[in-house]
């Protein structure tokens, strides 16, 4: 079956939603989704959205405070867009319904995280994400032009290759006409035609083997897009939030938001000494990579599997006030935060790279654009700072739409692709032959390509991949097409390109440390 759309969005998050209810105005859109429309990685953002909101706080601090976490390495044309288009972006989320909390006086309640030099953090209690999501999903209930497929999921994009047509690897003139979309009810391969096509498929915690990733993250758009010969870049930064509930076997891992040290949480050892001073004079307020390493450092040092965080010196009431989700789900495992230590320790949390887009959110194919976690702008650099990402992935959705309606009426489908062709295949055997292999692409990177990195370890990674990788085509060439087995070819697409960029930067810089070159190269590269 064949479907027309002037919009297709990959993807379901606050880039997917907030784009297609601005492009539905122009058109029709059809909105992907991999499970529900409320499964993202947006409805798991707990601490907040950054925008200068109030006097005291300025565009210039907030810039700063960005290109200082991202180390060099940001595109500093690309965060004065994001930093002074914030606030009208936060005022059009307020005018949608979606609330934040605010103080006595009726202004925003705003909290400071790690990185910021100043209160800039709009939040709705610890589940800023989930309301915004959920905000997002109550006023696609009004718009008629948008049409919303559960459950499917899309397996590849739709270009010149699938006309017979051999481009070579980032060659311009490539173009995007939709994408071949697995039923996952039926089972049917649907091709889905589209003038524009935004990806906005999130992350790629699915890479790792603890996350605090929903599952559905696993680097689909990315890795799509490069199959495609789309240009990636900056895979090697990825970002381990330092404080996840220490609990094994959770997947994915609770979140402790950052917003709770700006409120005046310490980071202590098991032995309930702080530490974060020893690393750096922001103490447990330093950027996420340090801190994370500083944790990392002492959990090896000390042979331990986590620290503490300790929030006991704040006013027991205010506390369960502001972080009513965390202070609940850890009473669930025994633990008060208003009188007891947390545990915690590092995990995969967010990714600084992915599809390389400009400032109109075009990628290199045409007609297709990335949102969102999944694309590369350049204004994280080599490190998140915290709370930007849901406030960049509105601004590029918004940009991606105001670009897009110049061109769409001039914009035909392409009729001659063909449909999805499975002759020849037949379902796999052995399930757990999937299952276990996305098991070792998880170990591999969580063991190689983690929060400290070398060359030795990079180059074991490889290796073990590349048997990965032949094993799973030659699966995937026999097999009728599942979201397993298309999610597994995903994660090791991701993690070929993460440990490839990585071992082709050769220095220390943000999020990606290697002790084959500690230090920092003078200049970016």
């Amino acid at each position: 079956m064949t479907r027309r759309f002037d919009f297709l969005v990959i993807g379901s998050g606050i880039a997917g939603i907030s784009f297609a209810l601005k492009a539905s105005k122009y058109g029709k859109v059809a909105i992907l989704c991999k499970t529900t429309l409320g499964e993202s990685n947006t409805s798991y953002a707990q601490g907040g959205i950054a925008s200068v909101t109030n006097e005291q706080d300025s565009f210039e601090k907030h810039i700063q405070d960005t290109l200082i976490a991202g180390d060099g390495h940001c595109n500093e044309e690309v965060v004065k867009k994001v930093v002074t288009e914030a606030p009208s972006q936060i005022k059009e989320l307020v005018e949608w319904g979606i609330e934040f909390d605010k103080d006595e006086n009726g202004q925003f309640d705003l909290h400071r995280e790690g990185g910021h030099s100043d209160h800039r953090i709009l939040h709705h209690k610890d589940n800023t994400g989930f309301e915004i999501q959920q905000g997002l999903i109550r006023r696609l209930e009004k718009e008629p032009n948008i049409e919303i497929f559960e459950h499917h999921f899309a397996i590849e994009i739709l270009t010149q290759h699938h006309l017979g047509k051999y481009v070579t690897h980032h060659t311009q003139g490539v173009e995007c006409y939709g994408a071949y979309v697995l039923d996952q009810h039926t089972n049917n391969i649907h091709t889905f035609l589209s003038k524009v096509t935004l990806m906005a498929t999130g992350g790629i915690g699915g890479v790792y083997s603890t996350t605090t990733n929903p599952d559905v993250a696993t680097g689909d758009g990315i890795a799509m897009v490069y199959r495609a010969r789309g240009i990636v870049k900056d895979m090697e930064f990825v970002q381990f939030h330092p404080t996840a509930l220490y609990h094994p076997g959770d997947r994915p891992s609770f979140l402790i938001t950052e917003a709770i040290r700006g409120y005046g949480a310490v980071l202590r050892t098991k032995k309930g000494k702080e530490f974060m001073h020893k690393y750096d004079v922001r103490g447990s307020l330093a950027p996420r990579d340090i801190v994370a390493r500083a944790i990392d450092n002492e959990m090896k040092t000390h042979g331990h599997d986590f620290v503490y965080l300790d929030v006991t010196n704040k006013d027991p009431e205010e506390t369960k006030l502001h972080f009513p989700n965390i202070y609940k789900k850890c009473l669930e495992y025994g633990i008060d935060i208003t009188k007891d230590y947390i545990p915690v320790s590092p995990t995969q949390h967010y990714l600084c790279g992915g599809i390389v887009v400009d400032m109109n959110a075009k990628s290199s194919i045409d007609r297709l654009y990335a949102a969102g976690e999944c694309s590369c702008t350049g204004l994280h650099g080599a490190n998140r700072l915290a709370s930007n990402s849901l406030i960049e992935a509105i601004v590029y959705a918004d940009a991606a739409v105001k670009d897009a309606i110049k061109h769409i009426d001039k914009l035909e489908f392409n009729e001659s692709i063909p449909d999805w062709n499975d002759e020849g295949t037949s379902l796999p055997e052995e399930m757990v032959l999937i299952t276990q292999s996305f098991r070792e692409v998880e170990q591999i990177m969580s063991t190689y390509v983690g929060i400290v990195r070398s060359n030795l370890r990079l180059k074991r990674a490889m290796s073990r991949l590349e048997i990965l990788y032949r094993e799973t085509e030659n699966l995937f060439n026999k097999s009728v097409v599942s979201r397993e087995i298309c999610e597994l070819r995903n994660v090791i697409s991701i993690a070929y390109i993460i440990i490839k960029h990585a071992i082709a930067r050769k220095e220390s810089r943000g999020l990606h440390f290697t002790a084959d070159y500690p230090k920092r190269l003078g200049k970016d590269i």
